[in-house]
């Protein structure tokens, strides 16, 4: 039997959350905010789900991996600790790490670069007070994505609050946030350090963030907003294992070959240094007419010492936003109409060398990349009687970009991506107090990333095109009195041009187009309120339950002489099942019990090789202590209940079958929080 370490901490002063949303509410009774179109959940005509506080309360330090994984058509995979990406509805079938095809957004501003990929892992999941996730293509008012979209909330209200929690692996986590309103400002101050040694060899973690923002309203009419954040994160990179390296020592990282140094000799890592600083006014002229305005620029320098080279890359990115907006109420009608523009611009220096042991060493290739990228937009939304809602909405998509080649050789071209229209269509129609159906049709577009065109392979991709295609749903929402609320979706997407993921013999990653992909699917969520069950010692009880059932097929897919026309999807399972369980005992001990059911998943176009499924448990206990003006929050997270052996996020298509990025066997973090 193994030995478990668990490291106890140190107590340490600290501040915490100092308001609270009420956790009970069902999801139902929710506003959301739809990136300043607020409508209730009830009667939106989007494919949207809300990560609340209690979902959020689910994460362990480093990742949102555990809340996002409880909503239905959301998969967040972990290749290895600091290396993260997000999958809506199949999206990760081109994401090899980081996210792809799918738009996120954080409180007003951008994350996403112009060519659709974001650093989505310099995020501390304790910055985000609550996430929106719109699930397919909502071109009208978000642009050019396939995947999905995805907002992210920072504090609303005032908080002081620290947190520290140590853990298995050498984990330790350390945060202070701070927000308060200060006569016409409302600021929030955040700080983060976070570092582990992780499970594997060579994968060790450590991040630096600090977030500040300030929200000025300088007059009734008008809100001003600042927002500046540095994110210093440095991850090692294990590598891939095959099935019998991973059954054999899964704690080992990828091992070198007669011909490939391994991952450990080559100190193969990322080390990620990012700075985003943006303003954002919104003015309101009238009761009717608004007026939004948005300007951000941010600097990322990457280092990657991989396997087969040392790749340096200088981001220089700048993103603007603006938009009007005109509402009219009558009787019974409602209408409010957004005209548009959203642009971005992404300038790339990279430079590879020889990876010399973790060293640079001479030089490969020294190109230059810029890829520009924009949107018209205009929708409309209009509420009838309180009983039919509509949201129709087009926008006109542009991208292309120039390259460089400035070492050895000189060389260069430009690239432009035909524009794209794109319609989307939604209604809604209360069919009675809290039933609601809706239906949706949206064209998505998805041009390829600047690191799906320079891969690792270090050569221009001029042939990839981008994906696109049709998605058509159906759903319901019912809520049940006032203690159960029931969704149910149905869609169907048929993409073209789907872009995907392959690896050569030394590991480096390029892409393809690989023909149609059609991808039908339901989803379900069942979701209760907190149930007062009135006696001491089982006080409160709560459950959630979420499923994802999909059938993602290709279609017309010739690769060579081999033809995988009705193989299933690279790397999506077929079935996805989640649970949240809450349970109150003498009105102060709260666990937190959850599972996650995975069905065995595809991990090459072939369908020749398919990983296990698996089935995750984790609980969480939280017990609050007060004294006279603070509430410290102690708690212990126990991920892998089971201590099973499985694998959260698979290199699909991976050259000599090093499909394995094993996880970690069962773990703890032990921490406190502290309210004032």
């Amino acid at each position: 039997m193994k030995k478990i370490y668990i490291i106890l901490p140190l107590f340490s002063a600290a501040f915490l959350l100092a308001q609270k949303k009420d956790s009970a509410t069902l999801i139902s009774e929710v506003r959301i905010d739809a990136y300043k179109k607020p409508t209730a959940f009830i009667n939106s005509t989007k494919s949207v789900s809300v990560v609340s506080e209690n979902l959020l309360n689910q994460n362990t330090p480093e990742r949102m991996l555990e809340s996002i994984n409880q909503i239905a058509g959301a998969r967040m995979e972990e290749r290895s600790p600091g290396s993260y990406r997000i999958s809506l509805r199949g999206s990760t079938l081109r994401s090899p790490f980081g996210v792809r095809n799918v738009k996120v957004y954080l409180d007003d501003f951008i994350l996403s670069d112009a060519s659709g990929n974001t650093y989505f892992n310099v995020i501390s999941p304790e910055l985000i007070d609550r996430i929106e996730i719109y699930k397919g293509p909502e071109s009208g008012d978000y642009g050019a994505a396939t995947g999905g979209t995805v907002l992210l909330k920072t504090k609303s209200s005032e908080n002081l609050s620290a947190n520290i929690s140590v853990g298995s692996y050498g984990t330790f986590n350390q945060s202070i946030d701070f927000s308060k309103q200060m006569g016409k400002h409302f600021f929030e101050v955040f700080q983060n350090y976070y570092q582990t040694d992780s499970y594997r060899e060579q994968s060790k973690v450590q991040r630096k963030q600090i977030f500040l923002k300030d929200n000025f309203q300088y007059s009734q009419k008008g809100l001003l907003k600042a927002m500046l954040m540095y994110s210093d994160l440095d991850y090692q990179t294990p590598g891939g294992l095959t099935l019998e390296q991973m059954n054999f020592n899964g704690k080992q990282a990828r091992p070198g070959t007669a011909t490939v140094p391994g991952a450990k000799e080559q100190n193969a890592g990322i080390r990620n240094k990012m700075i985003l600083a943006g303003l954002s006014n919104e003015y309101r002229f009238n009761p009717n007419l608004s007026h939004f305005i948005l300007v951000q620029g941010s600097y990322v320098d990457f280092e990657n010492p991989f396997i087969t080279n040392f790749e340096n890359r200088f981001e220089n990115n700048f993103a603007l936003r603006t938009h009007f907006n005109y509402e009219k109420n009558w009787e019974k009608i409602s209408l409010a109409y957004r005209l548009g523009f959203e642009g971005g611009m992404n300038d790339i220096l990279i430079k590879n060398y020889d990876n010399n042991k973790g060293i640079e060493g001479n030089p490969q290739n020294f190109d230059k990349l810029k890829n520009t990228s924009g949107f018209y937009f205009l929708s409309q939304k209009m509420n009838f009687n309180e009983k039919l809602f509509t949201d129709i909405s087009i926008s006109l998509n542009s991208n292309s970009y120039d390259w460089e080649r400035i070492f050895p050789r000189t060389e260069n071209g430009k690239i432009h991506f035909k524009n794209q229209w794109l319609p989307n269509f939604g209604v809604t129609y209360l069919l009675g107090n809290g039933f609601s159906a809706r239906g949706k049709i949206g064209k998505g577009n998805s041009a390829p990333t600047n690191e799906e065109i320079r891969s690792s392979t270090q050569e221009f991709n001029q042939n990839l095109n981008p994906e696109y295609g049709w998605n058509k749903e159906i759903g319901i929402r019912k809520q049940f009195g006032n203690f159960l609320f029931l969704e149910g979706s149905y869609f169907d997407f048929r993409m073209k041009d789907a872009i995907v993921r392959r690896q050569n013999e030394a590991g480096q990653e390029y892409f393809v187009n690989s023909g149609e992909t059609a991808q039908k699917g339901f989803e379900i969520l069942l979701e209760s309120k907190s149930f007062n069950l009135k006696n001491d010692f089982f006080s409160q009880f709560k459950f959630r339950f979420s499923g994802s059932f999909y059938d993602f097929k290709f279609k017309n897919y010739q690769q060579n002489e081999n033809d995988f026309s009705g193989n299933d999807l690279t790397g999506v399972p077929g079935t996805t099942i989640n649970s949240l369980l809450n349970f109150t005992f003498f009105k102060k001990l709260n666990i937190d019990y959850s599972h996650f059911y995975t069905s065995k998943i595809p991990l090459n176009d072939a369908n020749s090789v398919w990983s296990e499924p698996n089935l995750i448990g984790n609980i969480q206990f939280r017990f609050p202590v007060d004294f006279e003006k603070t509430r410290v929050n102690l708690y212990l997270q126990i991920q892998n209940l089971y201590n099973e052996n499985y694998v959260l996020g698979f290199d699909t298509n991976a050259f000599g079958n090093r499909y394995y990025n094993p996880a970690a066997k069962r773990n703890f973090v032990l921490g406190m929080k502290v309210d004032f």
